[in-house]
Parts: C-alpha cells; sequence; structure tokens
C-alpha cells in the first residue's frame, strides 16, 4: 500500500483518539505468488487524542508525526473506555459484553481472565503461518498459565502481566513484581525503564527474525499509563515549555515513546523489513484527563462512553485479510470486518453500525448508527471538555443530572455539545431497539474476590499463575 492520508472517513476501527498509521507494504495474497505482508501493531496506554504533535505542537511525537504525513490516518475509529475492554475486542474481534469483560480491567488477585474457548489474533496468524511475538502489557489474565501469552499463540512474551507497575522497578500491587522473559521471571530487568527494555527487546526480535517467515509483532507499551515516570532528560529537553506539571511529565513520557517507535522503526528499514510491514499504531483508550492526558476538543476522559475513546473488532479480521486471507477463512462467529480493502485504496467504510458498549454494572450502554450516536444512561465522569492547547478557549463543563437517553448527531456536532434526542424520538426508539437486540448476548459481569492464595509473598514475591 502506497503511503496516503485521508481523513473525516467512518472507519470505526481503531479508535477516534489517536491516529492511526500504516507504513508501505505489500498485500499478502494466498496463493498468489506475493509475500505476505510482516505486521507489527503498536499499542500505546492511555495516549489521548491531542496526546501527539500534529493534534497539539505542544507535544513531542517527531516520529509518530512523520508516520502520520506518510501513511493512513483513520479519524473516526474507536477502541473500548479502558484496558482490558479492548484488548478483548482487539484479540478475539468480539464486543467485550459478549465474553463478560466489558465492565472494568482485570484486577491482580482476582480469578478474571479472557477465556481460553475464544480463538485470539495471535493463533489466526499462526494459521497464517506467521511467527508471533509479543512485547510489553498483557493484562488479558494470568492466574492459570493457561491464560497466558505463550499459551494463546505467541512464540514468545516479554513484559508484564498485569495493569499498571513502577516503570524501573517493575513492582505493583501487594509489592509484587511483574516482568517475564517467556515463563520465567526476569530479575535483570530491574532498574531499566521499560519503554526502553521494551523497544530493544522488539528490535532484538525483528533483528533475529527469519525473513522468509512473515512475522507478527503485538507492541503493547506501558507508556503513558501511570505511575507517571520518565527520564528527567526527556523532560528537559522536550517539555519543559509545558506549563501545567502533570502534561509536563505526560509530555516527557510520550517523547521516550516516539523516540522508542522510531528506534524500531529503524530497525525494521535496517532489517529490510520495512518494504513488506504493514505498520500500526493506535492507544487502548482514550487518556486520563485528570492526569494531564489531553482528548481535546473531543468530550470525557478514559473509562466513560464520551466520543473522546473507544472500536477495535474489526482489526483481526482485518489483518488477516492484510495477510491475503479470503474471507471464507476469516471466522464467521465475530463481531469485526474485514476492511483491508477500503483502507488499502482510501475507501469510505462499509461499517454502519457498532456498539461501543453495553455495561450491566454501570447500567449504561451506547450505539452508534451511521451519523448519530445514542447513549442510555450515564456517559461518565469527568464529562466536559479538558486541556485545551495553549491559547484555546476552554468549553463549561455541563452541570446537572444527565438526561437518561442522550443522542448526538456526530457529523455536526463531533464534540457532543448538543443533545438531540427530544427532536428525533423514532430514531431513539429505533436505537434503544437495536440495544436491546444486542443485550441478549451479553455474558454478565462476575463480581470476583479477591484471592488470598494469588498474594505475591506465596511467589517469592512476584505476581505469577497458579492462583486458579
Amino acid at each position: 500500500m502506497s503511503p496516503q492520508s485521508f481523513r473525516n472517513v467512518f472507519l470505526p476501527f481503531v479508535l477516534a483518539l489517536i491516529a492511526v498509521t500504516s507504513c508501505e507494504s505489500q498485500r499478502g495474497e494466498a496463493g498468489g505468488g506475493s509475500r505476505r505482508p510482516h505486521i507489527v501493531f503498536i499499542l500505546a496506554d492511555d495516549l489521548g487524542w491531542s496526546d501527539v504533535g500534529w493534534r497539539d505542537p505542544e507535544m513531542y511525537t517527531p516520529v509518530l508525526d512523520r508516520l502520520a504525513s506518510e501513511g493512513v490516518i483513520l479519524d473516526q475509529a474507536y477502541m473500548q473506555a479502558s484496558c482490558t475492554p479492548s484488548r478483548t475486542a482487539l484479540m478475539t474481534s468480539k464486543y467485550p459484553f459478549r465474553v463478560g469483560l466489558q465492565h472494568t480491567t482485570i484486577s491482580a488477585a482476582r480469578a478474571q481472565y479472557l477465556t481460553d474457548e475464544v480463538r485470539i489474533l495471535p493463533q489466526y496468524m499462526k494459521d497464517l503461518g506467521y511467527a508471533t511475538h509479543i512485547v510489553g502489557k498483557w493484562h488479558l489474565g494470568f492466574c492459570n498459565w493457561r491464560y497466558t501469552p505463550t499459551h494463546r499463540g505467541f512464540d514468545t512474551f516479554y513484559g508484564f502481566y498485569n495493569a499498571a507497575e513502577g516503570y524501573y522497578n517493575h513492582t505493583g500491587k501487594k509489592n509484587g513484581y511483574d516482568f517475564r522473559d517467556n515463563e520465567d521471571v526476569d530479575w535483570s530487568a530491574r532498574g531499566q525503564y521499560s519503554t526502553h527494555l521494551f523497544a530493544a527487546r522488539a528490535q532484538r526480535i525483528i533483528r533475529t527474525h527469519n525473513s522468509s517467515q512473515p512475522l507478527f509483532l503485538y507492541l503493547p507499551f506501558q507508556a503513558v499509563h501511570g505511575p507517571f515516570e520518565v527520564p528527567e532528560s526527556y523532560i528537559q529537553s522536550h517539555c519543559a515549555h509545558v506549563q501545567n506539571e502533570a502534561r509536563r511529565v505526560h509530555c516527557g513520557m510520550v517523547a521516550a515513546m516516539d523516540e522508542a517507535i522510531g528506534n524500531v522503526t529503524l530497525t525494521l528499514e535496517e532489517s529490510g523489513l520495512m518494504d513488506n510491514t504493514l505498520l500500526v499504531f493506535s492507544t487502548d483508550n482514550g487518556g486520563p484527563t485528570k492526569k494531564g492526558s489531553s482528548n481535546w476538543p473531543l468530550r470525557g476522559s478514559k473509562t466513560t462512553l464520551w466520543e473522546g475513546m473507544m472500536h477495535v473488532v474489526d482489526w483481526l479480521p482485518t489483518l488477516m485479510g492484510a495477510a491475503g486471507s479470503d474471507d471464507d477463512n476469516i471466522p464467521s462467529d465475530i463481531d469485526g470486518m474485514n476492511l483491508w480493502w477500503h483502507i488499502s485504496r482510501g475507501q469510505p467504510s462499509p461499517r454502519r453500525e457498532f456498539v461501543y458498549n453495553i455495561n450491566d454494572v454501570k447500567n449504561n450502554a451506547a450505539l452508534r448508527l451511521g451519523r448519530f450516536k445514542l447513549i442510555q444512561g450515564k456517559g461518565g465522569k469527568p464529562n466536559g471538555w479538558y486541556h485545551p492547547p495553549t491559547g484555546v478557549r476552554r468549553r463549561r463543563v455541563p452541570r446537572g443530572r444527565p438526561p437518561q437517553i442522550q443522542l448526538f448527531d456526530l457529523d455536526r456536532d463531533p464534540n457532543e455539545t448538543r443533545n438531540i434526542a427530544d427532536r428525533k424520538q423514532r430514531l431513539v426508539q429505533r436505537m434503544l431497539r437495536t440495544l436491546n437486540r444486542y443485550r441478549r448476548s451479553l455474558v454478565p459481569t462476575e463480581q470476583l474476590p479477591v484471592l488470598r492464595e494469588a498474594h505475591p509473598r506465596f511467589f517469592n514475591y512476584t505476581w505469577s499463575p497458579g492462583y486458579c
């Protein structure tokens, strides 16, 4: 696919928070004689819509800016509202409410996991002949070895299982160390910044890869999720001008990740793989606006249903399509669509409908139908517009109890400032009926207890499988 850029098309399969870029690649046709493309899927954590240089010049992202200018930017594509649901949708091509992971993130010490009764993306990639590697954050459960990456289709795993931990000490809740090289605890990572470690391992995988076999490298960075740690040099060199202290540190973390992505892409070029590589960059959800991130001018924050975050189910069939699989080989029991043809040719998406989420604990849901978006229940807090670029006037945050039903015309009002539900009652009822149809397949959220036997002290003060 030659480099191109198109915007404001309805391609709901990455997220509405950050541009997605794809570098030059040759389309792999099954049996067609051309090579299957190598695929590198880079996932940032908690990166907001305006946390990149081409949306906020105060941010320092020269590598991502260049990739965006040379690739394809998807401005109306979506993820889920938080880490585990997004990773579930990416890996399964199913809405998270279909597998019971729609409410919140998987917590340490609870017997929560993405069921192994559902096949996931690396397993399909292996069927297509790919070498499969994951470097970074898993966050899909680890209470039993069967739910860990190397038992779910990945040839290798280098990273951590949980949601969050220190970037240097790699220690999270209950003083549990969480860093693995395949199934082994990697104590040598102590004291080393995770963004640097993950880039170095990705570079090593690329350098040692046999180019005659297609490569699938999934690189879900810890950055830029809290805790907010970064070598001071990144702040001083690239972000000292940022006035807000939290955003200044956030800027430094983004700059470090941008450098890491630059190192990975340079290694792809030096290894001769880039000419046949599909490179995707996304974030897993919206930025947490209370922590210095910005989704401006979109509304809301991480964990909410506002347009600033969330869809991802189309990636699995689309990557299979890019790898040369025809539609007959793409699983039929998924929610995703193969949009490779439309992306590679710069055509509008055929998708007209998707579910943001249906949450049986928060008792809220949201649906997009064409240009309209319906929210049933509370959209979530914070619910305003935060951290505009320097010199841009702030918007007033709505006060009072929100309506039970809200409808927005995203073509005319992408920032969700005007609820038009009262003016379009027929459309509201139609969309509510559609949501109810989806609800019939919802797997209820399990409210699971913390398990004493999961405590790190029973595993040499590491977070380890074996407690469920």
